[in-house]
Protein backbone atom coordinates (compact mmCIF):
# COMPACT_ATOMS: atom_id res chain seq x y z
CA UNK A 1 0.00 0.00 0.00
CA UNK A 2 2.76 2.37 0.97
CA UNK A 3 4.67 1.41 -2.13
CA UNK A 4 1.75 2.26 -4.32
CA UNK A 5 1.27 5.54 -2.49
CA UNK A 6 5.00 6.22 -2.74
CA UNK A 7 4.80 6.26 -6.51
CA UNK A 8 2.70 9.41 -6.30
CA UNK A 9 4.05 10.72 -3.01
CA UNK A 10 5.88 13.96 -2.86
CA UNK A 11 9.67 13.57 -2.61
CA UNK A 12 12.45 16.02 -1.87
CA UNK A 13 12.53 18.73 -4.44
CA UNK A 14 15.96 18.01 -5.84
CA UNK A 15 15.32 14.35 -6.35
CA UNK A 16 12.00 15.02 -7.70
CA UNK A 17 13.41 17.40 -10.29
CA UNK A 18 16.01 14.87 -11.31
CA UNK A 19 13.38 12.20 -11.90
CA UNK A 20 11.19 14.51 -13.88
CA UNK A 21 14.16 15.58 -15.95
CA UNK A 22 15.10 12.00 -16.75
CA UNK A 23 11.48 11.14 -17.58
CA UNK A 24 11.24 14.26 -19.78
CA UNK A 25 14.37 13.21 -21.61
CA UNK A 26 13.02 9.77 -22.24
CA UNK A 27 9.72 11.27 -23.41
CA UNK A 28 11.50 13.66 -25.72
CA UNK A 29 13.63 10.86 -27.07
CA UNK A 30 10.56 8.70 -27.63
CA UNK A 31 8.75 11.57 -29.39
CA UNK A 32 11.77 12.19 -31.55
CA UNK A 33 11.92 8.54 -32.49
CA UNK A 34 8.25 8.62 -33.45
CA UNK A 35 8.87 11.68 -35.64
CA UNK A 36 11.95 10.10 -37.20
CA UNK A 37 10.14 6.85 -37.87
CA UNK A 38 7.16 8.80 -39.25
CA UNK A 39 9.40 10.83 -41.53
CA UNK A 40 11.17 7.69 -42.61
CA UNK A 41 7.90 5.99 -43.47
CA UNK A 42 6.71 9.10 -45.24
CA UNK A 43 10.04 9.34 -47.00
CA UNK A 44 9.87 5.77 -48.17
CA UNK A 45 6.33 6.41 -49.44
CA UNK A 46 7.30 9.67 -51.11
CA UNK A 47 10.42 8.30 -52.70
CA UNK A 48 8.53 5.21 -53.70
CA UNK A 49 6.12 7.47 -55.60
CA UNK A 50 8.92 8.99 -57.61
CA UNK A 51 7.56 12.38 -58.76
CA UNK A 52 4.82 12.63 -56.11
CA UNK A 53 1.31 11.31 -56.75
CA UNK A 54 1.66 8.95 -59.70
CA UNK A 55 1.64 5.30 -60.54
CA UNK A 56 -1.24 4.01 -58.42
CA UNK A 57 -2.93 7.42 -58.19
CA UNK A 58 -6.72 7.59 -58.27
CA UNK A 59 -7.50 9.81 -61.24
CA UNK A 60 -10.76 11.69 -60.63
CA UNK A 61 -12.22 12.90 -63.94
CA UNK A 62 -14.36 16.01 -63.36
CA UNK A 63 -16.55 17.52 -66.10
CA UNK A 64 -17.64 21.05 -65.24
CA UNK A 65 -19.72 23.73 -66.94
CA UNK A 66 -17.24 25.99 -68.80
CA UNK A 67 -17.91 29.21 -66.86
CA UNK A 68 -17.02 27.51 -63.57
CA UNK A 69 -14.01 25.78 -65.12
CA UNK A 70 -11.24 28.34 -64.43
CA UNK A 71 -12.06 28.69 -60.73
CA UNK A 72 -12.48 24.94 -60.24
CA UNK A 73 -9.18 24.27 -62.03
CA UNK A 74 -7.44 26.49 -59.45
CA UNK A 75 -9.15 24.65 -56.62
CA UNK A 76 -8.08 21.30 -58.11
CA UNK A 77 -4.49 22.51 -58.49
CA UNK A 78 -4.28 23.31 -54.78
CA UNK A 79 -6.05 20.07 -53.95
CA UNK A 80 -3.54 18.01 -55.94
CA UNK A 81 -0.60 19.80 -54.33
CA UNK A 82 -1.90 18.78 -50.90
CA UNK A 83 -1.77 15.09 -51.92
CA UNK A 84 -5.01 13.78 -50.46
CA UNK A 85 -5.21 9.99 -50.25
CA UNK A 86 -7.74 7.17 -50.35
CA UNK A 87 -6.45 3.70 -49.38
CA UNK A 88 -2.88 5.01 -49.49
CA UNK A 89 -3.34 6.15 -53.09
CA UNK A 90 -3.12 9.82 -53.96
CA UNK A 91 -6.22 11.41 -55.45
CA UNK A 92 -5.63 13.60 -58.47
CA UNK A 93 -8.49 15.82 -59.58
CA UNK A 94 -8.48 16.41 -63.33
CA UNK A 95 -10.88 19.20 -64.31
CA UNK A 96 -12.10 19.67 -67.87
CA UNK A 97 -14.76 21.96 -69.23
CA UNK A 98 -17.84 20.26 -70.71
CA UNK A 99 -21.06 21.71 -72.06
CA UNK A 100 -23.87 20.62 -69.75
CA UNK A 101 -26.30 19.74 -72.53
CA UNK A 102 -23.58 17.81 -74.34
CA UNK A 103 -23.07 15.60 -71.27
CA UNK A 104 -26.79 15.16 -70.64
CA UNK A 105 -27.54 14.18 -74.23
CA UNK A 106 -24.51 11.89 -74.26
CA UNK A 107 -26.05 9.96 -71.39
CA UNK A 108 -29.65 9.91 -72.63
CA UNK A 109 -29.03 9.79 -76.39
CA UNK A 110 -31.94 12.23 -76.79
CA UNK A 111 -30.02 15.01 -78.50
CA UNK A 112 -26.96 15.93 -80.52
CA UNK A 113 -23.64 15.49 -78.72
CA UNK A 114 -19.99 16.11 -79.50
CA UNK A 115 -18.83 13.05 -77.53
CA UNK A 116 -16.45 12.90 -74.55
CA UNK A 117 -19.32 12.86 -72.10
CA UNK A 118 -18.07 10.31 -69.54
CA UNK A 119 -16.75 11.50 -66.18
CA UNK A 120 -16.55 10.48 -62.51
CA UNK A 121 -17.90 13.80 -61.26
CA UNK A 122 -20.23 16.08 -63.20
CA UNK A 123 -20.87 19.71 -62.30
CA UNK A 124 -23.44 21.05 -64.79
CA UNK A 125 -24.72 24.60 -64.63
CA UNK A 126 -28.14 23.53 -63.41
CA UNK A 127 -29.96 20.69 -61.68
CA UNK A 128 -32.32 20.54 -64.67
CA UNK A 129 -29.77 18.42 -66.54
CA UNK A 130 -29.40 15.55 -64.03
CA UNK A 131 -33.18 15.60 -63.62
CA UNK A 132 -33.57 15.30 -67.38
CA UNK A 133 -31.12 12.38 -67.36
CA UNK A 134 -32.96 10.64 -64.54
CA UNK A 135 -36.31 10.99 -66.31
CA UNK A 136 -35.02 9.75 -69.67
CA UNK A 137 -32.29 7.27 -68.68
CA UNK A 138 -33.39 5.61 -65.46
CA UNK A 139 -30.41 3.22 -65.39
CA UNK A 140 -27.83 6.02 -65.53
CA UNK A 141 -25.64 6.42 -62.46
CA UNK A 142 -26.51 9.88 -61.16
CA UNK A 143 -25.85 10.43 -57.45
CA UNK A 144 -26.91 13.81 -56.14
CA UNK A 145 -24.81 14.88 -53.16
CA UNK A 146 -26.87 17.89 -52.10
CA UNK A 147 -23.90 20.18 -52.70
CA UNK A 148 -24.26 23.32 -54.79
CA UNK A 149 -20.91 24.91 -55.61
CA UNK A 150 -22.31 28.27 -56.70
CA UNK A 151 -25.50 29.99 -57.80
CA UNK A 152 -26.49 32.63 -60.31
CA UNK A 153 -29.99 34.05 -60.96
CA UNK A 154 -31.44 34.70 -64.39
CA UNK A 155 -31.65 38.42 -65.14
CA UNK A 156 -32.48 40.63 -68.09
CA UNK A 157 -29.36 42.02 -69.74
CA UNK A 158 -29.50 45.18 -71.82
CA UNK A 159 -26.79 47.56 -73.01
CA UNK A 160 -26.52 50.54 -70.66
CA UNK A 161 -27.08 53.02 -73.48
CA UNK A 162 -30.44 51.41 -74.36
CA UNK A 163 -31.60 50.43 -70.88
CA UNK A 164 -34.78 51.83 -69.36
CA UNK A 165 -33.83 54.03 -66.40
CA UNK A 166 -37.29 54.02 -64.87
CA UNK A 167 -37.62 52.59 -61.38
CA UNK A 168 -40.83 50.71 -62.21
CA UNK A 169 -40.81 47.07 -61.24
CA UNK A 170 -40.50 44.60 -64.09
CA UNK A 171 -42.32 41.26 -64.17
CA UNK A 172 -42.01 38.35 -66.57
CA UNK A 173 -45.28 39.33 -68.23
CA UNK A 174 -43.73 42.71 -69.05
CA UNK A 175 -41.02 41.11 -71.12
CA UNK A 176 -42.28 37.82 -72.53
CA UNK A 177 -43.15 38.25 -76.23
CA UNK A 178 -46.88 37.77 -76.74
CA UNK A 179 -47.18 39.43 -80.15
CA UNK A 180 -47.08 37.29 -83.26
CA UNK A 181 -43.85 37.45 -85.27
CA UNK A 182 -43.86 40.48 -87.52
CA UNK A 183 -45.98 42.58 -85.16
CA UNK A 184 -44.36 45.62 -83.60
CA UNK A 185 -43.24 45.36 -79.98
CA UNK A 186 -41.42 47.66 -77.58
CA UNK A 187 -38.81 45.09 -76.61
CA UNK A 188 -37.11 42.30 -78.50
CA UNK A 189 -36.42 39.55 -75.98
CA UNK A 190 -33.90 36.88 -76.85
CA UNK A 191 -32.70 33.68 -75.25
CA UNK A 192 -30.03 31.07 -75.80
CA UNK A 193 -31.47 27.95 -77.45
CA UNK A 194 -33.46 26.24 -74.66
CA UNK A 195 -32.72 22.83 -76.17
CA UNK A 196 -29.08 23.33 -75.18
CA UNK A 197 -29.09 26.02 -72.52
CA UNK A 198 -30.48 25.87 -68.99
CA UNK A 199 -30.87 29.65 -68.97
CA UNK A 200 -32.99 29.38 -72.13
CA UNK A 201 -34.97 26.48 -70.70
CA UNK A 202 -35.41 28.38 -67.43
CA UNK A 203 -36.78 31.31 -69.42
CA UNK A 204 -39.37 29.09 -71.10
CA UNK A 205 -40.37 27.78 -67.68
CA UNK A 206 -40.81 31.28 -66.26
CA UNK A 207 -42.60 32.41 -69.41
CA UNK A 208 -44.91 29.41 -69.23
CA UNK A 209 -45.79 30.18 -65.61
CA UNK A 210 -46.45 33.86 -66.27
CA UNK A 211 -48.77 33.08 -69.19
CA UNK A 212 -50.64 30.40 -67.25
CA UNK A 213 -51.42 32.92 -64.50
CA UNK A 214 -52.59 35.60 -66.94
CA UNK A 215 -54.58 33.43 -69.40
CA UNK A 216 -58.31 33.04 -68.79
CA UNK A 217 -58.54 29.68 -70.58
CA UNK A 218 -56.49 26.96 -72.24
CA UNK A 219 -57.05 28.19 -75.81
CA UNK A 220 -55.79 31.67 -74.92
CA UNK A 221 -52.78 30.22 -73.13
CA UNK A 222 -51.90 27.95 -76.08
CA UNK A 223 -52.20 30.80 -78.57
CA UNK A 224 -50.09 33.20 -76.53
CA UNK A 225 -47.54 30.52 -75.70
CA UNK A 226 -47.21 29.70 -79.38
CA UNK A 227 -46.72 33.36 -80.26
CA UNK A 228 -44.09 33.72 -77.54
CA UNK A 229 -42.20 30.61 -78.63
CA UNK A 230 -42.26 31.66 -82.27
CA UNK A 231 -40.97 35.12 -81.41
CA UNK A 232 -38.20 33.65 -79.27
CA UNK A 233 -37.36 31.18 -82.04
CA UNK A 234 -36.68 33.97 -84.50
CA UNK A 235 -34.00 35.53 -82.32
CA UNK A 236 -32.68 32.54 -80.35
CA UNK A 237 -28.89 32.39 -80.08
CA UNK A 238 -27.28 29.02 -80.76
CA UNK A 239 -24.85 29.38 -77.86
CA UNK A 240 -23.47 31.90 -75.41
CA UNK A 241 -20.93 33.33 -77.85
CA UNK A 242 -23.74 34.12 -80.28
CA UNK A 243 -25.78 35.61 -77.43
CA UNK A 244 -22.91 37.91 -76.47
CA UNK A 245 -22.58 39.01 -80.10
CA UNK A 246 -26.31 39.78 -80.32
CA UNK A 247 -26.24 41.68 -77.03
CA UNK A 248 -23.31 43.79 -78.18
CA UNK A 249 -25.18 44.87 -81.30
CA UNK A 250 -22.63 43.03 -83.41
CA UNK A 251 -25.36 41.60 -85.62
CA UNK A 252 -27.69 43.38 -88.03
CA UNK A 253 -30.57 43.51 -85.56
CA UNK A 254 -30.79 46.18 -82.88
CA UNK A 255 -29.33 45.11 -79.50
CA UNK A 256 -32.01 43.11 -77.68
CA UNK A 257 -32.96 42.38 -74.10
CA UNK A 258 -31.18 39.09 -73.45
CA UNK A 259 -32.11 36.64 -70.71
CA UNK A 260 -28.94 35.23 -69.17
CA UNK A 261 -27.43 34.42 -65.82
CA UNK A 262 -26.08 37.19 -63.64
CA UNK A 263 -22.61 35.62 -63.84
CA UNK A 264 -22.78 35.50 -67.64
CA UNK A 265 -23.61 39.21 -67.66
CA UNK A 266 -20.60 39.87 -65.42
CA UNK A 267 -18.39 37.93 -67.87
CA UNK A 268 -19.88 39.87 -70.77
CA UNK A 269 -19.02 43.16 -69.09
CA UNK A 270 -15.51 41.92 -68.34
CA UNK A 271 -14.96 41.54 -72.07
CA UNK A 272 -16.94 44.65 -73.13
CA UNK A 273 -15.89 47.32 -70.68
CA UNK A 274 -16.28 50.01 -73.34
CA UNK A 275 -19.99 49.20 -73.90
CA UNK A 276 -21.26 47.30 -70.85
CA UNK A 277 -24.70 45.90 -70.17
CA UNK A 278 -26.69 46.18 -66.99
CA UNK A 279 -28.99 43.70 -65.28
CA UNK A 280 -32.67 44.04 -64.50
CA UNK A 281 -34.07 41.90 -61.71
CA UNK A 282 -37.62 40.58 -62.01
CA UNK A 283 -39.88 41.57 -59.14
CA UNK A 284 -41.87 38.33 -59.30
CA UNK A 285 -38.80 36.14 -58.78
CA UNK A 286 -36.50 34.19 -61.03
CA UNK A 287 -34.79 30.88 -61.65
CA UNK A 288 -31.26 30.14 -60.40
CA UNK A 289 -28.44 28.16 -61.96
CA UNK A 290 -27.15 26.07 -59.05
CA UNK A 291 -24.07 24.05 -60.22
CA UNK A 292 -24.77 20.75 -58.41
CA UNK A 293 -21.98 18.29 -57.53
CA UNK A 294 -23.01 14.98 -59.16
CA UNK A 295 -21.15 11.66 -58.77
CA UNK A 296 -21.40 9.35 -61.76
CA UNK A 297 -19.44 6.31 -60.57
CA UNK A 298 -20.24 3.36 -58.32
CA UNK A 299 -16.59 2.29 -57.91
CA UNK A 300 -15.73 2.42 -54.21
CA UNK A 301 -12.35 4.12 -54.57
CA UNK A 302 -13.72 6.67 -57.05
CA UNK A 303 -16.75 7.54 -54.94
CA UNK A 304 -14.55 8.05 -51.86
CA UNK A 305 -12.14 10.16 -53.90
CA UNK A 306 -15.10 12.20 -55.13
CA UNK A 307 -16.16 12.74 -51.53
CA UNK A 308 -12.67 13.95 -50.60
CA UNK A 309 -12.73 16.45 -53.45
CA UNK A 310 -16.27 17.50 -52.54
CA UNK A 311 -14.93 18.50 -49.12
CA UNK A 312 -12.28 20.62 -50.84
CA UNK A 313 -14.72 22.47 -53.08
CA UNK A 314 -16.85 23.37 -50.06
CA UNK A 315 -13.94 25.06 -48.28
CA UNK A 316 -13.85 28.80 -47.61
CA UNK A 317 -10.91 29.16 -49.99
CA UNK A 318 -12.79 27.48 -52.83
CA UNK A 319 -15.92 29.52 -52.15
CA UNK A 320 -13.90 32.73 -52.36
CA UNK A 321 -12.54 31.69 -55.76
CA UNK A 322 -16.07 31.14 -57.08
CA UNK A 323 -17.25 34.52 -55.77
CA UNK A 324 -14.27 36.17 -57.51
CA UNK A 325 -15.68 34.87 -60.81
CA UNK A 326 -19.06 36.59 -60.44
CA UNK A 327 -21.01 33.77 -58.81
CA UNK A 328 -23.06 33.93 -55.65
CA UNK A 329 -22.55 31.40 -52.90
CA UNK A 330 -25.06 28.71 -51.91
CA UNK A 331 -26.33 30.98 -49.13
CA UNK A 332 -26.48 34.10 -51.28
CA UNK A 333 -22.97 35.37 -50.49
CA UNK A 334 -21.25 37.55 -53.09
CA UNK A 335 -18.11 39.57 -53.62
CA UNK A 336 -19.39 43.13 -53.73
CA UNK A 337 -16.27 44.31 -55.53
CA UNK A 338 -17.06 41.86 -58.35
CA UNK A 339 -20.86 42.11 -58.55
CA UNK A 340 -20.64 45.82 -57.88
CA UNK A 341 -23.67 48.02 -57.26
CA UNK A 342 -22.33 50.76 -59.53
CA UNK A 343 -22.55 48.25 -62.40
CA UNK A 344 -26.21 47.61 -61.60
CA UNK A 345 -25.83 44.42 -59.57
CA UNK A 346 -27.82 44.03 -56.39
CA UNK A 347 -26.35 42.85 -53.12
CA UNK A 348 -29.65 41.38 -52.04
CA UNK A 349 -30.38 38.07 -53.71
CA UNK A 350 -33.59 38.07 -55.81
CA UNK A 351 -36.41 35.81 -54.72
CA UNK A 352 -36.18 32.30 -56.12
CA UNK A 353 -38.96 30.54 -58.00
CA UNK A 354 -39.23 26.73 -57.88
CA UNK A 355 -37.16 24.84 -60.42
CA UNK A 356 -39.00 23.01 -63.21
CA UNK A 357 -39.97 19.41 -62.61
CA UNK A 358 -38.80 16.52 -64.79
CA UNK A 359 -42.13 16.53 -66.64
CA UNK A 360 -41.97 20.29 -67.19
CA UNK A 361 -38.45 20.00 -68.59
CA UNK A 362 -39.51 17.29 -71.03
CA UNK A 363 -42.68 19.09 -72.13
CA UNK A 364 -41.07 22.50 -72.58
CA UNK A 365 -38.21 21.01 -74.57
CA UNK A 366 -40.73 19.16 -76.76
CA UNK A 367 -42.75 22.32 -77.34
CA UNK A 368 -39.65 24.20 -78.36
CA UNK A 369 -38.34 21.51 -80.67
CA UNK A 370 -41.71 20.97 -82.32
CA UNK A 371 -42.17 24.64 -83.11
CA UNK A 372 -38.56 24.75 -84.23
CA UNK A 373 -39.32 22.17 -86.88
CA UNK A 374 -39.91 23.99 -90.14
CA UNK A 375 -43.46 23.95 -91.49
CA UNK A 376 -44.56 22.83 -94.91
CA UNK A 377 -47.96 24.37 -95.55
CA UNK A 378 -50.32 24.33 -98.50
CA UNK A 379 -52.64 27.31 -98.00
CA UNK A 380 -55.97 27.26 -99.87
CA UNK A 381 -58.17 30.35 -100.09
CA UNK A 382 -61.84 30.46 -101.03
CA UNK A 383 -62.55 32.77 -104.01
CA UNK A 384 -66.26 31.98 -104.34
CA UNK A 385 -68.71 34.80 -105.05
CA UNK A 386 -69.62 35.29 -101.39
CA UNK A 387 -66.10 36.55 -100.75
CA UNK A 388 -67.20 39.81 -102.43
CA UNK A 389 -69.48 40.59 -99.47
CA UNK A 390 -68.43 43.54 -97.37
CA UNK A 391 -67.27 43.01 -93.79
CA UNK A 392 -69.37 45.38 -91.64
CA UNK A 393 -67.46 48.30 -90.22
CA UNK A 394 -64.36 47.83 -92.36
CA UNK A 395 -65.26 49.05 -95.84
CA UNK A 396 -63.44 45.95 -97.12
CA UNK A 397 -64.64 42.73 -98.70
CA UNK A 398 -64.22 39.37 -97.07
CA UNK A 399 -61.57 38.62 -99.70
CA UNK A 400 -59.59 41.74 -98.84
CA UNK A 401 -59.77 41.11 -95.10
CA UNK A 402 -58.84 37.43 -95.50
CA UNK A 403 -55.93 38.33 -97.80
CA UNK A 404 -54.56 40.91 -95.37
CA UNK A 405 -54.91 38.55 -92.39
CA UNK A 406 -53.22 35.75 -94.32
CA UNK A 407 -50.36 38.04 -95.28
CA UNK A 408 -49.87 38.86 -91.59
CA UNK A 409 -49.98 35.16 -90.74
CA UNK A 410 -47.23 34.66 -93.30
CA UNK A 411 -44.87 36.46 -90.93
CA UNK A 412 -45.23 33.61 -88.43
CA UNK A 413 -43.13 31.32 -90.59
CA UNK A 414 -39.34 31.12 -90.65
CA UNK A 415 -37.43 31.76 -93.86
CA UNK A 416 -36.74 28.04 -94.23
CA UNK A 417 -40.43 27.09 -93.97
CA UNK A 418 -42.09 25.92 -97.17
CA UNK A 419 -45.39 27.44 -98.30
CA UNK A 420 -47.59 27.08 -101.34
CA UNK A 421 -50.87 28.79 -102.33
CA UNK A 422 -54.00 27.52 -104.06
CA UNK A 423 -57.29 29.26 -104.78
CA UNK A 424 -60.59 27.39 -105.10
CA UNK A 425 -64.26 27.81 -105.96
CA UNK A 426 -65.97 25.92 -108.80
CA UNK A 427 -64.53 25.50 -112.29
CA UNK A 428 -61.64 27.88 -111.70
CA UNK A 429 -59.24 25.91 -113.88
CA UNK A 430 -61.09 24.33 -116.81
CA UNK A 431 -62.97 21.48 -115.10
CA UNK A 432 -60.98 21.68 -111.87
CA UNK A 433 -62.28 23.56 -108.86
CA UNK A 434 -58.83 24.61 -107.60
CA UNK A 435 -55.74 26.18 -109.07
CA UNK A 436 -52.14 26.57 -107.94
CA UNK A 437 -51.09 30.20 -107.56
CA UNK A 438 -47.65 29.59 -106.06
CA UNK A 439 -45.79 26.26 -105.68
CA UNK A 440 -44.64 24.93 -102.31
CA UNK A 441 -41.15 26.35 -101.84
CA UNK A 442 -38.95 27.72 -99.09
CA UNK A 443 -39.91 31.30 -98.28
CA UNK A 444 -36.31 32.40 -98.71
CA UNK A 445 -36.02 30.87 -102.19
CA UNK A 446 -35.98 33.19 -105.20
CA UNK A 447 -37.60 32.77 -108.60
CA UNK A 448 -36.05 33.39 -112.01
CA UNK A 449 -36.77 37.11 -111.66
CA UNK A 450 -34.99 37.26 -108.29
CA UNK A 451 -38.17 37.61 -106.25
CA UNK A 452 -38.15 35.99 -102.83
CA UNK A 453 -40.89 33.39 -102.42
CA UNK A 454 -42.21 35.10 -99.27
CA UNK A 455 -42.88 38.23 -101.33
CA UNK A 456 -44.45 36.18 -104.12
CA UNK A 457 -46.88 34.54 -101.66
CA UNK A 458 -47.66 37.87 -99.98
CA UNK A 459 -48.43 39.60 -103.28
CA UNK A 460 -50.56 36.68 -104.43
CA UNK A 461 -52.64 36.76 -101.24
CA UNK A 462 -53.29 40.45 -101.67
CA UNK A 463 -54.19 39.99 -105.35
CA UNK A 464 -56.76 37.21 -105.10
CA UNK A 465 -60.00 38.01 -106.98
CA UNK A 466 -63.33 36.31 -106.19
CA UNK A 467 -65.41 34.70 -108.97
CA UNK A 468 -68.82 36.43 -108.80
CA UNK A 469 -70.71 33.28 -109.90
CA UNK A 470 -68.41 30.80 -108.19
CA UNK A 471 -69.67 28.24 -105.67
CA UNK A 472 -67.72 26.42 -102.95
CA UNK A 473 -66.33 23.01 -103.94
CA UNK A 474 -64.81 22.32 -100.55
CA UNK A 475 -64.65 18.54 -100.58
CA UNK A 476 -63.02 18.07 -103.99
CA UNK A 477 -60.44 20.68 -103.00
CA UNK A 478 -59.72 19.06 -99.63
CA UNK A 479 -59.08 15.74 -101.37
CA UNK A 480 -56.84 17.21 -104.07
CA UNK A 481 -54.79 19.08 -101.47
CA UNK A 482 -54.45 16.01 -99.26
CA UNK A 483 -53.36 13.91 -102.23
CA UNK A 484 -50.77 16.53 -103.21
CA UNK A 485 -49.33 16.77 -99.69
CA UNK A 486 -49.24 12.96 -99.40
CA UNK A 487 -47.40 12.67 -102.71
CA UNK A 488 -44.79 15.27 -101.75
CA UNK A 489 -44.60 14.47 -98.01
CA UNK A 490 -41.47 15.68 -96.15
CA UNK A 491 -40.77 13.69 -92.93
CA UNK A 492 -38.38 16.38 -91.65
CA UNK A 493 -41.15 19.01 -91.66
CA UNK A 494 -44.61 19.61 -90.27
CA UNK A 495 -46.88 18.99 -93.27
CA UNK A 496 -50.16 20.92 -93.06
CA UNK A 497 -53.15 21.79 -95.26
CA UNK A 498 -54.58 25.19 -94.28
CA UNK A 499 -58.03 26.05 -95.65
CA UNK A 500 -59.67 29.50 -95.46
CA UNK A 501 -63.32 29.57 -96.48
CA UNK A 502 -66.43 31.68 -95.88
CA UNK A 503 -69.03 29.02 -96.59
CA UNK A 504 -70.17 25.43 -96.36
CA UNK A 505 -69.57 22.94 -99.14
CA UNK A 506 -71.74 24.11 -102.06
CA UNK A 507 -71.25 22.16 -105.29
CA UNK A 508 -74.43 20.44 -106.55
CA UNK A 509 -73.61 17.03 -107.99
CA UNK A 510 -70.12 17.12 -106.53
CA UNK A 511 -68.36 14.98 -103.94
CA UNK A 512 -70.17 14.15 -100.71
CA UNK A 513 -68.64 14.06 -97.23
CA UNK A 514 -68.75 10.26 -96.92
CA UNK A 515 -66.75 9.83 -100.12
CA UNK A 516 -64.19 12.41 -98.99
CA UNK A 517 -63.74 10.71 -95.61
CA UNK A 518 -63.31 7.31 -97.27
CA UNK A 519 -60.62 8.70 -99.57
CA UNK A 520 -58.76 10.48 -96.76
CA UNK A 521 -58.84 7.38 -94.56
CA UNK A 522 -57.32 5.32 -97.36
CA UNK A 523 -54.50 7.83 -97.81
CA UNK A 524 -53.73 8.73 -94.21
CA UNK A 525 -51.00 7.12 -92.10
CA UNK A 526 -50.05 7.75 -88.44
CA UNK A 527 -46.38 7.82 -89.48
CA UNK A 528 -47.06 10.49 -92.11
CA UNK A 529 -49.50 12.93 -90.46
CA UNK A 530 -51.01 15.70 -92.58
CA UNK A 531 -53.40 17.71 -90.39
CA UNK A 532 -56.08 19.72 -92.15
CA UNK A 533 -56.71 23.05 -90.40
CA UNK A 534 -59.78 24.98 -91.52
CA UNK A 535 -60.56 28.60 -90.65
CA UNK A 536 -64.20 29.27 -91.56
CA UNK A 537 -65.47 32.83 -91.31
CA UNK A 538 -68.56 34.88 -92.06
CA UNK A 539 -72.30 34.35 -91.48
CA UNK A 540 -72.63 31.96 -94.45
CA UNK A 541 -70.97 29.15 -92.47
CA UNK A 542 -73.98 27.30 -91.10
CA UNK A 543 -72.55 23.91 -90.24
CA UNK A 544 -69.10 23.40 -88.69
CA UNK A 545 -69.58 19.68 -88.02
CA UNK A 546 -68.30 18.39 -91.42
CA UNK A 547 -65.17 20.51 -91.06
CA UNK A 548 -64.64 19.19 -87.53
CA UNK A 549 -65.03 15.61 -88.78
CA UNK A 550 -62.39 16.20 -91.45
CA UNK A 551 -60.11 17.78 -88.84
CA UNK A 552 -60.55 14.88 -86.42
CA UNK A 553 -59.71 12.32 -89.12
CA UNK A 554 -56.43 14.08 -89.96
CA UNK A 555 -55.32 15.32 -86.53
CA UNK A 556 -56.15 18.90 -87.46
CA UNK A 557 -58.61 21.50 -86.20
CA UNK A 558 -61.57 23.57 -87.39
CA UNK A 559 -62.23 27.15 -86.29
CA UNK A 560 -65.18 29.38 -87.02
CA UNK A 561 -65.78 33.11 -86.59
CA UNK A 562 -68.29 35.49 -88.06
CA UNK A 563 -65.67 38.23 -88.09
CA UNK A 564 -62.87 37.79 -90.68
CA UNK A 565 -60.77 40.37 -88.82
CA UNK A 566 -60.23 37.69 -86.14
CA UNK A 567 -58.35 35.45 -88.58
CA UNK A 568 -54.99 36.68 -87.27
CA UNK A 569 -55.78 35.52 -83.73
CA UNK A 570 -57.09 32.23 -85.09
CA UNK A 571 -53.79 31.69 -86.91
CA UNK A 572 -52.10 31.65 -83.51
CA UNK A 573 -54.65 29.22 -82.13
CA UNK A 574 -54.28 26.99 -85.17
CA UNK A 575 -50.53 26.78 -84.88
CA UNK A 576 -50.69 26.19 -81.14
CA UNK A 577 -52.33 22.89 -82.06
CA UNK A 578 -49.15 20.92 -81.43
CA UNK A 579 -48.92 22.25 -77.87
CA UNK A 580 -52.53 21.38 -77.14
CA UNK A 581 -52.08 17.88 -78.53
CA UNK A 582 -49.09 17.22 -76.28
CA UNK A 583 -50.96 18.42 -73.22
CA UNK A 584 -53.75 15.95 -73.97
CA UNK A 585 -51.44 13.02 -74.68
Amino acid sequence: MGRHRGKYAEEPSGRSRRRRGRGGAFAALAAAMVIVVGLAVAGVYMFGQGDGCSGSDIELDIAVSPELGPALTDVASDFNAEEHTVDNSCVRANVRQADSANVAFGITGSGATMGDTDSDVWIPDSSVWPRLVQSQAGDAVITETGTSLARSPLVLAELVEFADDSEDETTWMDVVPTAAPGEETDRVVRVIDPARSSSGLGTLYLLNGALEESSPDADTFNAHMTAALQALHQGASADEDAAFLALSGGSEAAPPVMVMSEQALWRYNSAHADAPAQPSYLSDGTYFLDYPYIVRSEDSAITRAAEVFRTAVRSDEAAARFLDEGFRGPEGELNSSVLAEDAGFRTEEPSELPAPSENSITELTRFWNQLKMDSRVLTIVDISGSMLAEVPGTGLTRMQVAGAASAEGLQMFSDTSELGLWEFSTNVNNNLHYQEIAPIRELQATDDAGNEHRDVIGAALQGLEPLPQGDTALYETYLAAYQEMSRTYRPDRTNVVLMLTDGDNDNPGGMELDELMEQINSLSSPSRPIPIITIAFGPDVQNLEPLQEIAAATGGAAYMTEDPTEIGEIFLQAFSLRIAEDEES
